[in-house]
C-alpha cells in the first residue's frame, strides 16, 4: 500500500514509517524542519520538509496520488498554551487542518485512514460524571477531531480509525521527551521523598503505537475509535521507576487530594495572570488526575495485533534523555505550534 504520512519525522511518525516500510508499504512524507541528525528517520521514505498548512490545494493532492493510506501523526497537545480561547489554536492545528487533509485525501481516492488522537477522548465518553469537555478546551477538541474524522466514513467509501493515544513512552534524539517537566521536578526535589497525588494512567511504548496505527490502517472498516492502553500504573509506580532510571530514585508519598488542589488553584492563577489559557482547567483536571486512567489492553491486542512490548526500557530510555537534556549533554527541541 502506498500511504502519505503527515509528521514523519516525529517520534511517533518515525517509528510508523519504520514498521509499515518493514512490512513492504511504500510512505512518503512531509514534516516541519529541522530534521534531526540522529532522528532514526527511514531513509526508505520520501520525505518533504515544509508546511503542509501553507501549502496549496493541489501542492496536497500531489502529495496524495497513487495512495491507499493516510496517517495524521501531526498537530498540538494539551502543552501548547495560548492567548485565549485557546480552543481556537487547537481548532486551528488538529480539526480544520485535519478537515483539509481528509477532504483531499477522499477527493484522490484514499481509502484508509489513521488519526492519532488522545485518551482524553476515551475518559470523556466514559467519565461523562466529570464533563470533561465543558471544562478543558483541548478535550473538547478532540471529541470534535474525532467527530469530524468519523463523518468521512458515513458514505463507506473510506475506512477511518482514531487511536487514542495514552502516555507514550521511546526516546528520540533531538525532540524534547514530553516528561522533561518530570526529570526536572525529580533533580529540584531534595532528599529521596517525592511528594504526588493519588491517582494512575495507562501507557504503551513507542513501538507499540507503530503496531497499533499498522493494524488500524490495515483492519478498520468504516469508522472507529480505538483507547489504546496496555501497561496500568499508578503515579506512585512509574515515578518511583522514572527517577531510578535517572539515576535519582526517589520514594513517593501520596499526598491528600486537597493539598493537590490548591497548588491546581495557584496554577490556574498564574496561567491567568500571564494573559494564556491552558488546554487543560487545571482546577478542574485535579479530578482526573487523581483518578486511574486505566484501559484494558486486550482492545489493541486482540483488535489491532498489538504485542507486548518492555516497559521499563522505555521509561528508561525516557529518563535517560530527560536526564542529558538536564545535564547539557544533548541538545533538544520542544514542540511549537508554527
Amino acid at each position: 500500500m502506498k500511504i502519505f504520512l503527515i509528521g514523519g519525522t516525529g517520534l511517533l511518525g518515525s517509528e510508523i514509517a519504520r514498521q509499515l516500510i518493514e512490512k513492504a508499504h511504500d510512505v512518503s512524507s512531509i514534516s516541519l524542519p529541522p530534521l534531526l541528525k540522529d532522528g532514526n528517520i527511514p531513509k526508505e521514505m520520501e520525505l518533504k520538509l515544509g508546511n503542509y498548512i501553507d501549502m496549496t490545494d493541489d501542492e496536497i493532492k500531489e502529495c496524495f496520488k497513487g495512495c491507499e493510506g493516510f496517517i495524521f501523526a501531526a498537530g498540538i497537545d494539551e502543552r501548547v498554551e495560548g492567548a485565549p480561547p485557546i480552543y481556537d489554536l487547537y481548532k486551528k492545528y488538529n480539526i480544520d487542518a485535519l478537515e483539509r487533509l481528509m477532504r483531499i485525501a477522499k477527493e484522490m481516492g484514499v481509502k484508509h485512514t489513521v488519526i492519532l488522537g488522545s485518551y482524553f477522548s476515551h475518559f470523556a465518553k466514559e467519565w461523562k460524571h466529570l464533563e470533561l469537555t465543558k471544562h478543558h478546551p483541548y478535550i473538547r477538541s478532540r471529541i470534535d477531531q474525532e467527530k469530524l474524522a468519523l463523518s468521512f466514513a458515513e458514505d463507506g467509501k473510506m475506512d477511518v480509525a482514531i487511536l487514542e493515544l495514552p502516555y507514550i513512552f521511546g526516546a528520540q534524539k533531538g525532540r524534547k521527551p514530553v516528561w522533561q517537566f518530570i526529570a526536572e521536578m525529580i533533580r529540584n526535589t531534595k532528599g529521596d521523598k517525592l511528594m504526588y497525588p493519588k491517582g494512575g494512567t495507562t501507557m504503551v511504548t513507542v513501538k507499540q503505537v507503530g503496531q497499533a496505527t499498522i493494524g488500524a490502517l490495515e483492519k478498520t472498516k468504516g469508522g472507529k475509535c480505538y483507547p489504546v492502553g496496555w501497561f496500568n500504573m499508578t503515579w506512585e509506580e512509574w515515578l518511583e521507576k522514572f527517577s531510578m532510571y535517572m539515576g535519582e530514585p526517589k520514594k513517593v508519598k501520596t499526598i491528600p487530594t486537597f493539598l493537590y488542589k490548591l497548588g491546581a488553584k495557584k496554577m490556574a492563577k498564574d496561567i491567568i495572570a500571564s494573559g494564556k489559557e491552558s488546554g487543560l482547567e487545571m482546577n478542574e483536571y485535579v479530578k482526573v488526575m487523581t483518578s486511574n486512567a486505566f484501559i484494558d489492553k486486550d482492545i489493541i491486542k486482540n483488535e489491532l495485533g498489538v504485542q507486548d512490548d518492555d516497559i521499563d526500557a522505555a521509561i528508561k530510555e525516557s529518563a535517560e534523555l530527560c536526564l542529558d537534556i538536564l545535564d547539557k549533554k544533548e541538545e533538544a527541541i520542544d514542540m511549537k505550534a508554527e
